[in-house]
């Protein structure tokens, strides 16, 4: 705080304003206020008006937003925000002018702490997605009024998954901070390169040729795979898959460049790994990968909309001479924009690649508990067993473990017993610790599992111990076949007597007809699934069919 008089002549200034300002009140008193307190405009540095002289000519306070610099005695400066009011005799005349200042370099210091973390990823200190896109966004622009090229890459390392699960994730943080440091080192001055997420980078190339994109390109996957990563004792080599796209190319959106750009990089992934592969709109696997990028906003607006519907088919046991309750899986299809049924395989992938399956999973779990218990309510048939699948992504989702426990808390009268959950073999294999353990909690409660596709990774046995599951569901890759092709059936017949070696039930998918079904009875497994048994039928109708004929 500075006081003046009517002339603003200091007066006083009080410790805090002795601090800001270098000058104390014996030095300063009987100063022209222009004389110790000196501020600048924080953008153009020009000298601002003198806040004293506005409130004695206008007679009222006034408060100075605008951000201003104090200039201080040693030359230092500090950011202020200030406000200045006249002080006045009992009788209402001005005496003189206060003048309060405030130090903001602190919350500055904060903002500009936050505006970082904000826009920067905290594990590399590179710009993250979202200052990436915003950067990119701009540089589209600068490409459509002056007609400039410009390149953006999609990187995603090869090697990642490999370190981070055998050695843990301090090593993957380890080799992201290594080899962002290995592909800084080749950009131009001027080029941006983010970490986009996980072990994915992004690269713009402002003002670049496509030629030497392409070179650039290059030049960064070999020097990724020059590099080797050593944690502990253990060294792994490195590889990166580059998406390229020449931004002149064609007239894009921020989304068009970042779909064409990570649909390139899938196809190097596709096409054997660190490489470099250009996008151009006539290729016709990016195209389909593209096709892929946009069901991601369609499965968004269907879950948000609620446009998913459940289908069931049933699971026949073979041996008649047992006694087998109502058994059946729940299939998920998808409603379009026009009401009509989209078949799984037209939008699963892209869900599984864009990691929406959790989403989808928790839909179907939902709604799927919600309409047992409905069915049940209202003197529906009980079910034995109900098969839901589930993907590899909410096995590896940290907060799906409790969102089944509270759907069954929510639904207490579907029984964990009558609930069989299906994971197929790659995603239990993927996520080994996580799937055990999930199994486990599930299983705890009464609940069964299912591993599905057995027998498709040719390391299947060898896993099959180590997962606590009640039935194996043999991959119908071999059961559709096993009437014309021995090897099909001894592998049938392989996995039916491991599976039942280890006290697991077996059930054939993809069964046809009556012909795979005799000898699926023949060689003694369990159960059978397939358009063969029963052709999937709306969710709801299987129960009241089920009432109608028990």
């Amino acid at each position: 705080m500075i006081t003046t008089d009517t002339d603003g002549w200091v007066e006083y200034l009080n410790p805090v304003a002795e601090a800001l300002t270098g000058w104390t009140t014996a030095s300063a008193r009987g100063l022209p206020l222009r004389g110790i307190l000196r501020t600048v405009d924080e953008i153009t540095r020009e000298v601002t008006p003198n806040p004293i002289e506005t409130v004695l000519r206008e007679e009222r306070t006034i408060e100075v937003s605008a951000p201003m610099l104090l200039v201080r005695n040693d030359g230092s400066e500090i950011p202020i925000v200030q406000s200045a009011a006249p002080m006045r005799a009992r009788t209402g005349k001005i005496i003189g002018v206060v003048l309060v200042m405030h130090d903001v370099s602190r919350e500055r210091q904060y903002a500009a702490r936050l505006s970082y973390q904000a826009s920067h990823d905290a594990l590399t200190g590179l710009i993250n997605r979202t200052e990436f896109e915003k950067r990119l966004g701009l540089a589209l622009k600068s490409a459509a009024q002056l007609s400039r090229n410009h390149a953006v890459m999609y990187l995603d390392l090869d090697q990642f998954k490999v370190v981070n699960d055998t050695c843990g994730h301090a090593a993957g943080d380890q080799l992201i901070r290594q080899v962002s440091a290995v592909l800084l080192k080749r950009l131009r001055e001027g080029d941006t390169l983010a970490r986009l997420g996980g072990d994915e980078f992004g690269v713009l190339l402002e003002n670049c040729p496509p030629d030497h994109a392409l070179r650039i390109a290059d030049e960064l996957r070999q020097n990724v795979t020059n590099f080797h990563f050593t944690w502990e004792t253990r060294s792994f080599g490195t590889g990166v898959s580059i998406g390229l796209v020449n931004v002149k190319d064609g007239p894009f959106t921020l989304t068009d460049v970042m779909s064409a750009a990570d649909a390139a990089c899938y196809m190097a992934k596709e096409k054997g790994r660190n490489r470099v592969q250009v996008y151009h709109s006539e290729d016709s696997d990016l195209s389909v990968r593209q096709g892929e990028m946009e069901w991601i906003s369609r499965l968004q607006k269907a879950l948000k909309e609620d446009r998913f519907v459940l289908y069931t088919q049933d699971i026949k046991a073979l041996d008649a001479g047992r006694e087998h309750g109502t058994h059946c899986e729940i299939l998920v299809r998808l409603l379009d924009e026009r009401g009509e049924l989209v078949p799984p395989m037209a939008f699963i992938p892209a869900a599984e690649r864009y990691n929406l399956m959790p989403a989808i999973d928790r839909w179907v779990i939902r709604t799927a508990f919600a309409t047992i218990s409905r069915e049940q309510a209202e003197g529906g048939a009980v079910f034995e067993i109900c098969s839901i699948n589930l993907s590899g992504g909410s096995i590896g989702d940290e907060g799906f473990l409790d969102y089944v426990r509270e759907q069954f808390a929510h639904f207490p009268a579907v029984r964990p017993q009558s609930i069989c959950f299906e994971i197929t073999e790659t995603a239990a294999i993927a996520r080994l610790d996580k799937a055990t353990h999930f199994i486990e909690e599930m299983k705890s409660l009464g609940c069964h599992f299912s591993l599905d596709d057995f027998g498709a990774g040719m390391s299947s046995f060898a896993y099959l111990k180590h997962l606590p599951v009640d039935f194996l569901k043999i991959d119908g890759g071999f059961v559709k076949n096993m009437a014309d092709d021995p090897i099909d059936r001894a592998m049938v017949e392989a996995i039916n007597s491991v599976g039942h070696i280890t006290g697991k039930q077996t059930i054939a998918e993809f069964v046809d007809g009556e012909r795979v079904i005799a000898l699926l009875r023949e060689i003694g497994v369990d159960f059978a699934q397939g358009y063969g048994v029963a052709k999937p039928r709306p969710f709801g109708s299987r129960l009241q069919v089920a009432a109608a004929t028990g």
